[in-house]
């Protein structure tokens, strides 16, 4: 039995969850396991535009293939997953994660190395929303993380920040390590990119600059004060991206959910500055080679999704910081249609 799961792994043999094709997905805990009823999975955000891009209404099948394919949500395209909510259900006798039956809980760990097996279609899902309500078994290892949910805020809400919980804490930490840069995020308006924002300015950043692709976007980030400049340009295009943030900046936080990006990133950070990218629709040859093109002596770095204390930190940021708070709802509050 192993603590990485790697029993688990059906194909091929050898490697690691996160590399299977397949994994065995049957709710029987090990002895280190814990089976999780699941009632919602969070698809990351660029799994999800590109499975609505490819497949629009057929989208509950194209998951549902995957999941009864590989024994887990691992997008082919874009090689991701999310994280899901849900019950605990069973435990087994030495797991070390201190989880007992009928705890609450959303994973922070990824879809893509978590066991999955759907029970119900997903007949609940009408395809329009990365949260996917569902009937579901999932199993944890020893070594996987997950977070009780807070008992102070609704679960889709906590589900949200949790998904992204790893951006804002390792911001935080680059942001520190400078002192007071100034500080640029990619997709600010969206959920890893609002809560970053709130990050770098409570770890001393000297400016903040959010870059949302429309005015609408510009309009709700400008209205809750967590940056001192809005740009409205496609991150995509990295002349717009250049001219539109003007200074280049110290620090470039990309949290955008759509490839092509790396370059503007680039352009943005001065000489000595530092890229964190969190966007699992980033290609990382992209952003070696285009900054090698440009001359650009540049530090990037992969956001892995986990910090110490990354729950929380998320979790702390949304309930101290009213802006933050206004952003998730407003998007909770336009995927259920209310």
């Amino acid at each position: 039995m192993s603590s990485y799961g790697l029993h688990r792994v059906a194909e091929p043999v050898g490697v690691l969850p996160q590399q299977a094709q397949r994994l065995d997905a049957s709710p029987q805990p090990g002895p280190d396991e814990v089976v999780v009823d699941v009632e919602c999975l969070n698809l990351d955000a660029a799994s999800f535009r590109q499975l609505r891009e490819q497949y629009g209404d057929g989208i509950r099948t194209a998951v549902l293939e995957i999941v009864r394919a590989r024994g887990k949500m691992h997008n082919p395209v874009t090689g991701s997953g999310g994280m899901l909510l849900g019950t605990v259900r069973a435990v087994g006798p030495e797991s070390p994660l201190g989880l007992k039956p009928g705890d609450r809980i959303a994973t922070l760990v990824s879809l893509t190395l978590t066991p999955l097996r759907i029970t119900d279609d997903l007949v609940k899902w009408d395809g329009t929303s990365e949260q996917v309500p569902c009937e579901a078994t999932a199993i944890l290892f020893g070594r996987s993380i997950v977070a009780v949910l807070p008992d102070d805020m609704p679960d889709r809400l906590a589900l949200s920040v949790l998904d992204v919980c790893g951006a804002p804490a390792l911001t935080d930490r680059v942001v520190r390590r400078y002192g007071k840069p100034s500080v640029l995020v990619l997709g600010g308006g969206g959920k890893s990119g609002s809560l970053s924002l709130a990050a770098a300015r409570r770890a001393g950043a000297s400016r903040l600059v959010a870059l949302v692709p429309t005015e609408r976007e510009a309009k709700s980030v400008r209205e809750v004060g967590l940056a001192d400049s809005v740009v409205v340009a496609d991150a995509r295009n990295p002349v717009a991206v250049a001219e539109g943030v003007g200074d280049q900046v110290d620090v470039t936080i990309v949290c955008v959910d759509v490839p092509g990006c790396e370059h503007g990133a680039v352009l943005a950070t001065a000489d000595g500055g530092t890229i964190v990218f969190f966007s699992m629709a980033t290609s990382f040859s992209a952003a070696a080679l285009g900054a090698e093109g440009l001359a650009a002596d540049v530090e990037m770095i992969i956001g892995n999704g986990y910090v110490p204390g990354h729950a929380e930190f998320a979790l702390d940021l949304l309930r101290s910081e009213p802006g933050v708070r206004q952003l998730f709802e407003a998007r909770e509050r336009q995927t259920s249609g209310a």
